[in-house]
């Protein structure tokens, strides 16, 4: 171990795991989307919008194996464990409605240098 580096941060602690959690794309907007009750596949869908009914499935296949939501009479239904998760998900929300134009602004200054160093 690094002196000085935040055990928090390590490959294999619990940090980096809800971390990966919230990284996938659509993990966060199906966890926030049943924040109001059990909906089905296709209300999801519709709700959620912009998502493939493969890459619903797939997202709500993964936030079940990982106890987030579960999945009765064709109903998906957040969990106490997703439940859990609302608060985290509102907060980085409000970051990017804070943060977004800003982080938007860098990636454009970015493409542009990078352009030019060509």
């Amino acid at each position: 171990m690094v002196p000085d580096s935040d055990p928090r941060l390590l490959a294999d602690c619990r940090a980096r795991l809800a971390l990966d959690l919230l990284a996938n794309t659509w993990n966060g907007v199906v966890l926030w989307a049943l924040r109001d009750g059990p909906r089905r596949h296709g209300e999801l869908r519709g709700h959620i919008g912009g998502v493939s009914a493969k890459v619903l499935t797939e997202t709500v296949r993964r936030l079940e194996y990982n106890g987030l939501v579960t999945r009765t009479s064709g109903r998906y239904t957040l969990t106490p464990l997703g439940r859990s998760l609302l608060d985290p998900i509102e907060r980085l929300g409000q970051w990017a409605d804070q943060h977004g134009d800003e982080v938007l602004d860098a990636q454009q200054r970015a493409d542009l240098s990078s352009r030019d160093i060509r």
